[in-house]
């Protein structure tokens, strides 16, 4: 039985990340921001009898993150399995969204997982022995336009990421990035950037083939199971990729040098792009962009 600390459990992915652990017999602490906004783990928890402990964490606060390991350590004396979680999102053109927006998608996504890595390696150190596995993002590979506070955290994230697993590989210490395509979860479901007009008429290609790839989601089910496999030790790569979706778009950029990635949402007809995208990924962006 493994000691599983898991951030963002509110929902989504660390939502059933967490079911799924605890279901496979390993001890869950689950942190979220706000437990008593989240009535249904607690349910679920005493309903199936999973051996779950719900925990109040802000990743954002260095003195909440720093308590909830405490507590934690000092019930269990180690940390063998980190999973950073939790993550916000937001998307519009660069020029147009508040800095503000940026500040608290790095604060999150980037400073946030820094934090509680930072509180567990001691001990993982010390034990020589322990994971940590970073939900980063196929946008911390492939640099979208309109999304730029969202891949801008994440590619941070990677870059940390990989920095960190050749600092601690001689502790038998192992990092892990999940790269998920398209998710169904909550996180985009908020428009973030709060952008209701805009100088830039593309904006409205980001947000169709965002909504059109929705159809195709994967399910949060499916990125918890590669989480579960790296935890357990039965994947020991550094970057994971989940979802078809995923692999085509990064073999999609891959495949682009980057002056034809910079034109590539050049055309002016939104017919023809359209047509490009459904031919590429199968996915009806048409009715989205009301053509």
């Amino acid at each position: 039985m493994a000691i599983v600390v898991i951030t963002g459990c509110s929902t989504g992915i660390g939502f059933i990340t967490a079911q799924l652990f605890a279901g496979k017999g390993h001890k869950v602490y689950a942190t979220m921001r706000k437990p008593e906004k989240c009535p249904s783990l607690q349910a679920l928890t005493k309903k199936e009898n999973l051996p779950i402990v719900i925990v109040p964490m802000d990743v954002n606060e260095e003195a909440s993150v720093k308590k909830a390991i405490e507590i934690i350590l000092s019930k269990e004396g180690r940390v063998d399995v980190l999973v950073n979680n939790a993550g916000i999102a937001g998307s519009g053109a660069v020029e147009e969204l508040p800095v503000e927006l940026f500040k608290s998608t790095m604060e999150t996504n980037y400073f946030g997982t820094l934090r509680c890595i930072k509180e567990v390696l001691p001990n993982m150190r010390e034990r020589k022995n322990g994971c940590i596995i970073n939900v980063c993002s196929v946008a911390g590979r492939l640099f979208s336009y309109f999304h730029a506070p969202y891949c801008a955290s994440k590619a941070a994230l990677e870059a940390l990421s990989e920095c960190l697993a050749q600092e601690v590989h001689p502790f038998n210490i192992r990092i892990a990035i999940v790269e998920p395509g398209i998710v169904r979860t909550s996180i985009f479901n908020k428009d973030n950037g709060k952008n209701n007009t805009t100088h830039y008429p593309n904006l409205k290609r980001f947000k169709a083939f965002f909504k059109a790839s929705l159809e195709k989601n994967i399910s949060p089910e499916i990125v918890a199971c590669v989480i579960l496999e790296i935890a357990e030790g039965r994947i020991h790569r550094l970057r994971n990729t989940v979802g078809v979706d995923a692999h085509n778009l990064i073999s999609w950029r891959a495949a682009m040098s980057d002056e034809d990635w910079l034109t590539s949402q050049n055309i002016d007809d939104d017919a023809t792009w359209s047509e490009n995208i459904q031919q590429l990924f199968d996915l009806n962006i048409r009715r989205y962009l009301k053509i």
